[in-house]
């Protein structure tokens, strides 16, 4: 190939990608999602006032409390459970030392846990160290390094649920609601079997084990998410749940407006977190929405469409000027073949 055919290629390269952006973006309108994130993030009891769904969020305001109670949770049918592999003796690793500041932030810590019965002392064979991470809003994040237990664990069956599935089920409807679940890992009980498993060691010379799911263990997400689904399966239909994420879907059904389908919907939900002590963050809740986030993309009355967040990264994505950066484009763009009409031929071209 000459240099002329070289530079023809490049440059139909260039623009294939550049009417694909085009495409992507059609349709999309400017608020991003991170716009919408922050908007909610906002939320306040006062902001909820002139909201129909008031009077139910009131009538049940110790599910969306300000602080979850500290105290030992109760059993709710599932615990958490490590499984070793055959063959595994001890998982321990040296505490490091840490600055003054971070020590006393982990001492503070362990202390909160221990008052709320969550955790105690140990004696257990098995150690892992703990460590701290800043905070962006400021303090200290209390993180345990279980890299040793977790290679020594078999990684969990769990089914995950489909984002498809998910989504197809809210079809149809017209008002949406999203719940954020909050501390859910501290809402877990551990086997009393793997308790001593758990055991992280503290720069101060401490030794503790955790009586409820320790945030950092492999099969932890799993734990959860199947905690969730076995707690709200007979509210399933119309909320169903995605880790710490539930959406709550109505619509107009049997002479009653979706709004009074909505209540009716968000009362039984609550019933069942109010059961369990299940317990969701106001501040990123949504309530009596035409159109909510799901999953990475936007879900409404009239249909699906893409995050603009995610369409603007890739309509302000540089024009790829190598093969490699042409699939990296291409595999960024795949987020939204589902949106595009003839996708496949559009891009068959580049």
């Amino acid at each position: 190939m000459d240099a002329s055919s070289r530079f023809a290629s490049s440059r139909r390269v260039k623009c294939e990608a550049e009417e694909l952006k085009q495409l992507v973006v059609e349709g999309v309108d400017a608020l991003s999602a991170k716009s919408k994130k922050e908007r909610f993030d906002e939320q306040s009891w006062d902001s909820l006032k002139s909201s129909p769904f008031y009077e139910v969020l009131r009538e049940y305001r110790d599910v969306l409390p300000d602080d979850i109670p500290a105290e030992l949770p109760q059993d709710k049918g599932v615990q958490h459970e490590i499984d070793l592999v055959p063959g595994t003796k001890y998982c321990v690793t040296r505490q490091w030392p840490l600055p003054r500041e971070q020590v006393k932030a982990i001492d503070d810590f362990f202390e909160t846990h221990r008052k709320a019965g969550q955790v105690r002392e140990s004696k257990s064979p098995h150690s892992a160290p703990t460590f701290c991470v800043k905070k962006a809003e400021g303090g200290w994040r209390i993180v345990h390094a279980y890299n040793k237990l977790n290679d020594a664990t078999v990684p969990a069956q769990t089914p995950i649920p489909r984002k498809d599935v998910i989504i197809d089920s809210m079809d149809l409807s017209t008002i949406f609601s999203a719940l954020d679940l909050r501390d859910g890992f501290y809402q877990i009980l551990m086997r009393e079997s793997d308790i001593p498993l758990t055991a992280v060691s503290t720069p101060s010379g401490m030794l503790w084990e955790w009586l409820v799911m320790p945030q950092g263990l492999k099969n932890a997400p799993a734990t959860f998410n199947r905690c969730v689904t076995h707690l709200l399966r007979s509210v399933r239909d119309f909320a169903p749940s995605y880790f710490d994420d539930v959406f709550i879907h109505s619509r107009a059904v049997d002479g009653k407006s979706e709004v009074e389908m909505h209540k009716e919907h968000l009362r039984k939900l609550f019933a069942l977190m109010r059961k369990h002590k299940l317990y969701a963050n106001l501040k990123k809740c949504i309530f009596g929405a035409s159109e909510i986030p799901v999953l990475g993309c936007l879900v409404g009355k009239n249909g699906v469409r893409p995050d603009p967040g995610k369409v603007r990264v890739i309509n302000e994505w540089p024009t790829p000027s190598n093969v490699k950066e042409l699939r990296q484009f291409l595999g960024l763009a795949t987020y939204l073949c589902k949106y595009v009409s003839n996708y496949a031929g559009k891009i068959r071209p580049l």
